[in-house]
């Protein structure tokens, strides 16, 4: 099948500019497919040794230290933004008004605020888009959502959904952009949190009201050195400077379709390394899943009259949605970044047909409802209904 070529652009090449960078590279090998086949055209970077790097690593014909170069090139149909927060407004506004297809890693802007703005421009542009909710595409999740949808589970009753994460768990973990509030906005709720939102909506149905706590327990931390490290360095020794944003953030959840849930997430807990996880449960079943077993779940279906009720372990397998794109056999586990090249395929999908797809910026929007009500209600310290934004 004769394949068009079509021309991408990242903005950002630290380690998520490389992940993406890789993820259009492998669509055309594991989804041969997709009519749509990536070329990798111009990236920047504001470190000039890393957009070179980068440049040269993974093929680009072209790197920049002006992020506004991607958005100009005229070889460029799809931009990639992996910056830091603080950038997502005026690249992904720049973006759209040069009638470029979009995709922007959450939380799409430091504040729900942002958020709107960026998704509202979008649509009056009639550009295309996609936030990098990776974690929604792992086989045994699809899995679930399927197996939720045909009603196995019955009604849903609750759901318990979690991003717990300890990158910075160390007192020593530098006060990467992510931990100050003028960079980042949102700490644990727009970095994590909105995960966790997406998951538990996408699974659950849509949330009603929420009432949530935050707190930050490590208070100051080592100012970093720009342009080294990530937000996993530690740095002993030299000035510290305050932490202005949540490392923690917990919330009560009442969903539309009448299930009530608890949404958590931590970027400083001790023990989890990097587990997103959810337990769902209705009338006849539950479901349970965590990324740190990614490639597994525990399902349980009541019988009447089960002698020996309980979960069973599922290990994922070319039955499975988008597990046989990586893997003849059951049981043989896909990673991190195959999540990646399964967005990286949709997304291309969606701008070959020019209809938009999940998880688009509608779909991030609704997350950023959902944070809104939560930071409301720390203030008002009562149950806080989501609105429109």
């Amino acid at each position: 099948m004769a394949k068009t070529k079509i021309g991408i652009g990242v903005i950002g090449m630290g380690w998520m500019g490389g992940v993406h960078s890789r993820a259009y590279r492998a669509v055309a090998d594991r989804f041969p497919d997709c009519p749509l086949e990536a070329e990798l055209v111009i990236c920047a970077d504001e470190v000039a040794a890393r957009a070179r790097e980068a440049q040269q690593r993974f093929g680009f014909a072209r790197s920049a230290t002006d992020w506004q170069a991607v958005i100009a090139d005229p070889q460029v149909q799809v931009v990639l933004i992996t910056a830091p927060n603080y950038l997502h407004l005026e690249t992904a506004l720049a973006a759209a008004a040069a009638g470029k297809h979009l995709l922007c890693e959450k939380p799409v802007g430091r504040s729900p605020a942002e958020t709107a703005q960026i998704a509202r421009a979008a649509q009056e542009a009639g550009v295309l888009t996609c936030t990098g909710f990776n974690y929604r595409w792992a086989p045994a999740v699809q899995r679930a959502r399927q197996l939720i949808g045909e009603g196995k589970l019955g009604p849903l009753t609750h759901y318990r959904g979690r991003l717990f994460v300890g990158y910075a768990s160390d007192p020593r973990s530098v006060l990467s952009w992510r931990l100050q509030r003028e960079q980042a906005g949102m700490g644990a709720l727009g970095d994590l949190m909105s995960h966790a939102i997406d998951m538990a909506m996408m699974l659950a149905g849509p949330v009603a009201k929420v009432v949530g706590q935050q707190e930050t327990f490590i208070k100051e931390r080592p100012v970093a050195t720009p342009g080294q490290g990530d937000h996993y360095a530690v740095k002993s020794g030299g000035p510290m400077q305050e932490v202005s944003n949540e490392d923690y953030v917990g919330a009560l959840v009442r969903f539309k379709g009448g299930a009530y849930g608890v949404l958590e997430a931590c970027r400083i807990i001790q023990g989890p390394q990097s587990e997103i996880g959810f337990e769902v449960h209705g009338t006849q079943g539950s479901i349970r899943w965590n990324f740190e077993r990614m490639n597994e779940f525990e399902l349980y279906l009541a019988e009447e009259g089960a002698i020996d009720p309980g979960y069973r372990r599922v290990l994922t397998s070319p039955r499975h949605p988008f597990h046989g794109a990586f893997s003849p056999g059951a049981g043989i586990g896909l990673g991190y970044e195959d999540l990646k090249v399964i967005e990286a395929y949709n997304f291309l999908q969606s701008i070959a047909s020019g209809i938009q797809g999940e998880p688009g910026f509608a779909t991030v929007l609704a997350v950023a409802e959902v944070q809104d009500a939560i930071e409301r209600s720390w203030k008002t310290e009562r149950w806080e209904a989501v609105c429109s934004l």
